[in-house]
């Protein structure tokens, strides 16, 4: 499953499209997801200049002189990587494109959220665009192009499609996730290794760097039961007892976290259909292969009778949809729904026009129409709005289990 030297990546052609009608384009993502090598490929397509701020000296230049700093390819495309070391380049760079506001002029990459920092929302606005890059998607690793999401939207049975991955082959996809570097290691005891790496690096560099919170060095343990709860509506007062950290407390740290692309939350979806949904969010690991590693959890492990296996999955499936949303065609939002009476689907899907696919994730190998309960109670209340639902399960094909619903395989997210 290790990846060759250059996987292409499926939001290239909306970066490309970007950059060309944008002053500021703003590629972020958790660290060490491919920003700079895919910020390089751009670099041998234009005429630019490249400097990264985890350079020394290129930090120095940057902290001291930010104006100066941001001219220094005033005629050509500048790429400045990891942008977030240095937040005195954004009121320069605000200023150079004041000035001078043809498009294409900046590519600048980040290990965080940058324009949901408050030291460059309000002077970016107007002039960047965001594009998020997140881990390998299977698509990707697997070298094919298109969405699921698109095809959800238009309404694709998939009922010819089949698949020969069985439950195991599900569990060692989502517990290797998509870190390049961390599909490099080839046993579990090596990418766990590097994850714990990782987390250290953040933990020392990119977290103090965005952020002035005493108790960093807690986040991993924050995250390890995060993971724990994967798959479940979020309960904060007990999240934060476990973690020994004050609720009233609690937010700053859980916002760190999203916005260094380390977790990503579903939130609770609703059109006032009742008044009795659930408002917490459910809260995922951005890459399942990382949860895996935090939770010590393995694909041999991960036999039908464990814990682990149905969140693990979920996270899979969600994490895949999440990469999928920054290149499909059509524009949706992700939710999670659940009544008071335990009526849940466990993502929603809805357009700008309101256009609704609801998805359910099994771990396991059969379907049956009770695992079609939430998402024929969603159908039945939205009626025509309702396009499709889906239990994504670990079977070898599509089943019909209701009016536009089907069971279809996990592999047709990528296949």
């Amino acid at each position: 499953m290790a990846p060759s030297s250059l996987i292409p990546r499926l939001i290239l052609p909306r970066l490309r499209e970007v950059l060309d009608d944008t002053r500021i384009v703003v590629l972020q993502g958790a660290r060490q997801v491919g920003k700079s090598t895919l910020a390089a490929q751009v670099l041998t397509e234009r005429a630019g200049t490249g400097v990264t701020l985890d350079d020394p000296a290129s930090l120095d230049f940057a902290r001291s002189d930010p104006f100066g700093f941001v001219e220094q390819a005033p005629e050509e495309l500048l790429v400045i990587d990891e942008l977030q070391r240095a937040p005195e380049l954004v009121v320069a760079l605000k200023a150079a494109v004041d000035r001078d506001q043809r498009p294409g002029r900046f590519l600048v990459t980040g290990s965080a959220n940058l324009l949901d920092l408050s030291s460059t929302h309000e002077s970016l606005a107007g002039r960047a665009e965001r594009v998020e890059l997140y881990p390998l998607s299977q698509r990707e690793l697997d070298r094919r192009d298109g969405s699921f999401i698109d095809a959800a939207i238009d309404g694709e049975s998939f009922s010819r499609h089949t698949s020969e991955l069985r439950r195991e082959d599900y569990a060692e996809r989502a517990c290797a996730g998509g870190y390049p570097e961390a599909l490099r290691r080839t046993t579990v005891q090596r990418r766990e290794d590097w994850h714990a790496s990782y987390l250290s690096q953040i933990v020392r560099r990119d977290a103090p760097d965005i952020s002035g919170l005493q108790r960093l060095a807690d986040l991993p343990r924050l995250l390890r039961l995060i993971a724990a709860r994967m798959g479940s509506t979020m309960v904060w007062s007990s999240l934060a007892a476990d973690a020994s950290i004050p609720r009233r407390t609690l937010d700053p740290y859980l916002a760190l976290l999203e916005t260094l692309y380390l977790t990503h939350a579903l939130p609770a979806w609703s059109t006032n259909l009742t008044s009795r949904e659930v408002k917490q969010p459910k809260v995922f690991l951005a890459d399942s292969g990382l949860a895996a590693s935090l939770l010590g959890a393995t694909a041999a492990a991960l036999t039908p009778g464990s814990a682990r296996l149905g969140p693990l999955i979920e996270c899979f499936v969600v994490g895949e949809l999440r990469r999928q949303q920054t290149w499909a065609m059509q524009r949706t939002t992700m939710h999670h729904y659940r009544d008071s009476r335990g009526i849940e689907v466990d993502v929603v899907l809805e357009t700008p026009d309101g256009r609704v696919v609801g998805i359910e994730v099994k771990a396991a190998a059969t379907a049956h129409a009770q695992d079609a309960k939430g998402l024929s109670v969603l159908r039945d209340r939205l009626g025509d709005r309702f396009v499709a639902g889906y239990i994504l399960y670990a079977g070898r094909g599509t089943v019909a289990v209701g009016e536009r619903i089907r069971a279809v395989p996990i592999d047709a997210l990528w296949r």
